[in-house]
């Protein structure tokens, strides 16, 4: 029966259970007690839902604390055991899968390198294939137990109602892959697990945000600095983020040809394999034979020798031309989102790290509007370079939260709620 406002009770407990199950999630372990002030849920209703939540083993027992004059109150929390999640990274150097329990505790992981073949479409199916029945085998976890697969993946993400997520990523050569329906011809799982696939930016924006250095923000820019750059957009508008194509905006005209085919992209100046490659045009000594993190390591020791040696000064050119690149393409960020917090991530921006962060952050600064300038910060991801992976694995984990922390309908016709709903609801306190 529904009512008023067109929620049914089946609504209101799903509700319930997804009110309860986050804030044990991200505050917990908690009381019953203060559950009631944390959900605004009545000490009736806290009383039912946590009784469901533990009868169906997503909630247990978490030791006791005293209370002012009355018995100990017990403490709970999310049952770690309770779900697993795999999170899929398809980076520009390596496919990376991980298994994690329901609260994101790595179990399992598996990785393929990326080399000659780079974006094969099917070597990368393949290679996602493999390693999910790897890291399963692994832990000793039958596939029917996932709630999902999460993926990351470079480019623009469409979900469509026949083919499931497409992706059109112009700058590896994929015109709109069918990805998740070559993923589940000869798929290892069965079709009751739901594939959840976004783009890499997103959902390493969104692993900062649950977990790392964007917590507690309201506005915040995720930058994905890698072989080419992208970034993930956090507003009240848009909490539970937005991708932007942030690598192709237009930095020099008539400049260096991006490898999407257009000419002056900030990523034909600003990502790893720019940044490389100018290196090499300017005479700079880039190891041969080697993949694109060894080579910037490389690029690095020379800029910055760790001795008392002297730099070498075209390395170290370079990277200040591409810092200051950077710096430019985040004054337009800053000036068209005036966000409080931007936090870079990706494997380049990692190596780079603090020795790079502080000539990114000056240039950004002198090429914005002072009074969006003068309210941002600029630091380095938290989260490593599992980043990516732990995002992608948030997805079907906000899937499951948005349905009360039921399995994925059995009849794989029956279409998920929109697990975005689930991350734009959360913001974790």
């Amino acid at each position: 029966m529904a009512g008023r406002n067109g929620r049914t009770v089946r609504d209101l407990r799903r509700a319930n259970r997804t009110a309860v199950l986050q804030r044990l999630y991200f505050d917990g372990p908690l009381s019953r007690f203060e559950l009631g002030p944390a959900t605004g849920l009545s000490s009736g209703s806290v009383s039912n839902v946590v009784a469901d939540l533990v009868a169906d083993g997503l909630v247990e027992e978490a030791g006791s604390v005293d209370s002012d004059g009355g018995r100990p109150r017990t403490l709970l929390r999310v049952a770690p055991a309770s779900g697993h999640m795999i999170g899929v990274d398809v980076g520009e150097t390596r496919v990376r899968v991980e298994l994690f329990d329901l609260t994101l505790t790595e179990l399992a992981r598996a990785q393929r390198p990326l080399e000659q073949q780079r974006y094969e479409v099917e070597v990368i199916v393949d290679h996602i294939r493999s390693g999910i029945a790897e890291v399963l085998d692994g832990a000793g976890l039958a596939p029917d137990l996932l709630l999902g697969v999460g993926i990351g993946v470079p480019g623009i993400v469409e979900h469509t109602p026949d083919r499931g997520a497409v992706v059109h990523g112009q700058t590896i050569g994929w015109d709109a892959i069918p990805l998740e329906s070559l993923l589940r011809a000869g798929s290892p799982l069965p079709e009751t697990v739901p594939y959840f696939i976004d783009n890499g930016a997103k959902t390493l924006g969104q692993a900062e945000m649950w977990f790392g250095a964007g917590r507690g923000a309201r506005n915040a820019l995720v930058v994905l600095f890698g072989s080419g750059v992208g970034a993930c957009l956090v507003t009240p508008e848009v909490e539970h983020g937005r991708a932007v194509e942030w690598g192709h905006l237009t930095v020099r005209v008539r400049g260096r040809r991006c490898r999407c085919g257009a000419l002056g992209c900030l990523e034909a100046y600003a990502g790893a394999e720019s940044l490389l490659a100018r290196w090499r045009e300017e005479g700079g000594r880039v190891p041969e034979g080697t993949d694109e993190e060894t080579a910037l390591t490389a690029m690095l020791a020379a800029a910055y020798p760790a001795d008392d040696g002297a730099p070498d000064p075209v390395a170290l050119a370079v990277l200040e031309e591409t810092a200051e690149y950077l710096g430019a393409g985040l004054s337009d960020l800053i000036n068209l989102f005036q966000p409080e917090r931007i936090l870079m991530g990706g494997w380049a921006g990692l190596q780079l790290g603090s020795r790079f962060l502080p000539s990114v952050h000056r240039h950004a600064l002198s090429y914005a509007l002072r009074h969006p300038a003068g309210k941002v910060t600029i630091e380095l991801g938290r989260l490593g370079p599992d980043a990516v992976t732990v995002g992608a694995a948030i997805l079907p984990l906000a899937d499951f939260f948005a349905r009360g922390g039921r399995r994925p309908d059995p009849d794989p016709q029956s279409p998920p709620p929109a697990w975005h709903t689930a991350l734009q609801e959360r913001t974790p306190r």
